[in-house]
């Protein structure tokens, strides 16, 4: 359970993100939530001097308001006020760079506006550059607003399923030279790409930012024992992550779902690090890798090279005796070589011991299986090799026509 000093702690990093000063931060401590203002009337009153005094433009509620208690929030205090969704809305849309990203972003800020027609059909009206209506704001601007967002959702929904297709197309060009997939998940700035970063040699944008990460990328990685898989960054987890965004975002996280292995990146060194795991969890379980998630997933403990020296010593010392748990600094590099070793032998052990009977005119296959396997015994017949190897599950499929039973071999 996170503390409410936490939650506080984090919005204050949110907002650090798009490059927000924070005059002024506050818990507040709720007897009960209101249903027009969620705050109390003396809460509202205190902060509305705080607010005058600061000059504030912008108040972050770190919480999910609904379209009244936001529009009444606003009339009290004379100045714009924003949920946490509509907060991390607005850094997804500044880091989003590919063109699956933008969309995303976009579906999403229109899902999470459509339901607050109530109060944002004048920001609607100079978005259009003044549509010269006439009247207030009845029901028929809303209306039409609606029906204009109705109209961008299925446009971008199109473009979507479009960018989706040229993936999958991608995909298929992975599957016909199938690496394994290793995808890299945690919870927001726990250093995935810096992670990355040192295990490829790749440049992609890693700073001490929530969310600085919003688009997949994927490279190449050599195991020690020579194996080739595919490293996949992805986009950070945080606590209530908007529906909008967890639908939304849901294409980009595919890459989760085909991943042969998910490494869990976590921050030891912040002190919430065991309830950021949970939620991290949570997110991978409703994605739908529950299964791999219950049997436990490779857990990297990054940035140890925070911690005291002795308490650095300690955790290394009592990890090696935790299967799954991998103390690293990615910024150092310290650990990462025993981590690579420790991805090589999960995804071995998913390999499956096949019998294969390839004709000796198919000089194809024989060098595929030399090339993808581990071979374990091969003889030769006028006609055929038989060849008894270890494959990696994704390239068993390939062999299909040639897989024989065992008894073959005798």
């Amino acid at each position: 359970m996170r503390t409410p000093a936490a939650k506080l702690a984090e919005v204050k990093a949110l907002t650090k993100a798009i490059d927000m000063s924070v005059p002024y931060a506050e818990a507040v401590a709720l007897s009960e939530i209101k249903a027009p203002t969620y705050l109390g009337k003396g809460t509202i009153d205190r902060l509305a001097d705080v607010i005058q005094e600061n000059k504030t433009e912008v108040v972050v509620v770190a919480c999910r308001l609904s379209p009244l208690q936001q529009r009444n929030l606003e009339k009290l205090w004379h100045t714009k006020v924003i949920d946490k969704t509509a907060l991390i809305l607005e850094i997804f849309g500044e880091r989003a760079r590919t063109k699956e990203g933008v969309l995303q972003v976009r579906l999403a800020h229109l899902v999470y506006q459509r339901s607050r027609l109530v109060r944002s059909w004048t920001h609607l009206e100079r978005q259009r550059g003044g549509a010269g209506f006439l009247g207030g704001p009845g029901e028929t601007q809303i209306e039409l607003d609606r029906r204009l967002i109705d109209e961008d959702i299925v446009k971008i929904k199109k473009e979507l399923a479009q960018v989706k297709k040229t993936r999958e197309l991608h995909r298929k060009a992975r599957r016909r030279v199938p690496y394994p997939i290793v995808a890299l998940v945690g919870y927001t700035n726990a250093g995935k790409s810096t992670l990355f970063n040192k295990l490829t040699k790749a440049d992609v944008f890693a700073k001490d930012l929530l969310f600085a990460t919003l688009d997949p990328t994927m490279r190449q990685v050599k195991l020690p024992g020579g194996q080739v898989v595919i490293l996949s960054d992805t986009v950070g987890f945080v606590s209530d992550l908007p529906t909008e965004l967890v639908m939304a975002f849901r294409a980009t996280l595919e890459e989760v779902l085909e991943a042969d292995l998910i490494v869990h990146v976590r921050d030891f060194s912040h002190p919430d690090t065991v309830a950021q795991k949970k939620d991290v969890e949570a997110v991978l379980s409703d994605l739908g890798v529950k299964d791999q998630v219950d049997k436990g997933l490779i857990e990297v403990l990054n940035k140890i090279d925070l911690l005291e020296e002795d308490e650095q010593n300690r955790i290394v010392t009592a990890k090696k005796r935790q299967a799954n748990e991998w103390p690293v600094s990615a910024k150092t590099g310290q650990g990462l070589d025993a981590l690579l070793y420790k991805i090589q032998e999960m995804l071995s052990q998913k390999d499956q011991t096949v019998c294969l009977m390839i004709p000796v005119t198919d000089g194809a296959s024989l060098a595929q299986v030399y090339r993808k396997g581990r071979i374990l015994e091969r003889r030769d017949t006028d006609s055929h090799v038989l060849i008894k190897a270890v494959l990696p599950p994704r390239d068993v499929p390939a062999f299909q026509s040639v897989i024989c039973q065992e008894e073959a071999h005798g």
